[in-house]
């Protein structure tokens, strides 16, 4: 398949790219079909990028009441711990928009068989339609959401959500749920968003014609079966060929 590569000046304007491609894919989904769906990731890129969107005039761009916004990890945390991507996520973006999205399905990883539960919510909002558009990061060791280098979790063919042990490749060492590749693959469009020096090498082995998924799961994206895009900045992109 065909990746698109783009590399942008700064974490800044990685934000203002990723937020133009949401506010297209909204406007297209809601004219298509009547309602967006957003997969989130977690980390401080996207962060950025969420704070942006709820921010004038990109609030006003997207028909918040027509999106539905889903997760595509958390830590087994409750919702107000700081390590929590729910919590970031209603601080950067929620509690800034003047209308409520349609659908909020956050994952809640303290709660008991919290996989089976997000799966049921999941399968309750998209039926057979697959996400409009899913944010990915990429982390230092090559995982993308909470799909760590050598996690079963790739081999997955039926379950849209498990659960995960303790990470011992980056911290905090807390057990994770996780979206998985039966889903993952399906979305309409992909966005994997990078920056920083200490994303360079996994980024050009995530990008790489060749490779292993079990030591860099983000080459899960290249079974997708709609568009993926790459956004980086030149630290991130300096041992791209």
């Amino acid at each position: 398949m065909t990746i698109e590569r783009r590399e942008l000046p700064d974490a800044a304007a990685i934000a203002i790219a990723a937020a133009e491609e949401i506010a297209r894919a909204a406007a297209d989904a809601v004219a298509a079909r009547g309602r967006f769906r957003l997969v989130l990731a977690g980390g401080h890129t996207p962060e950025a990028l969420y704070r942006l969107l709820s921010s004038p005039p990109w609030r006003e761009r997207i028909d918040w009441p027509k999106v539905a916004l889903l997760f595509g990890d958390e830590r087994c945390v409750p919702p107000d711990d700081p390590r929590s991507n729910q919590r970031m996520v209603r601080l950067a973006l929620l509690e800034a928009l003047a209308a409520p999205p349609a659908a909020y399905l956050p994952m809640d990883g303290a709660a008991p068989d919290a996989a089976a539960h997000y799966e049921g919510r999941l399968r309750g909002e998209l039926g057979d339609d697959p996400p409009d558009l899913l944010l990915l990061g990429l982390g230092p060791d090559g995982h993308t959401a909470s799909i760590f280098p050598g996690s079963p979790a790739l081999e997955e063919r039926s379950r849209w959500v498990v659960a995960v042990p303790p990470p011992t490749t980056v911290p905090p060492p807390i057990p994770r749920l996780t979206l998985t590749p039966p889903l993952l693959i399906r979305a309409r469009r992909t966005l994997v968003l990078a920056t920083g020096a200490e994303k360079q090498a996994a980024l050009a082995r995530a990008l790489a014609e060749t490779g292993e998924e079990r030591e860099t799961p983000a080459r899960l994206v290249r079974r997708s079966e709609g568009e993926v895009s790459f956004f980086f900045d030149p630290a991130a992109g300096r041992a791209l060929s």
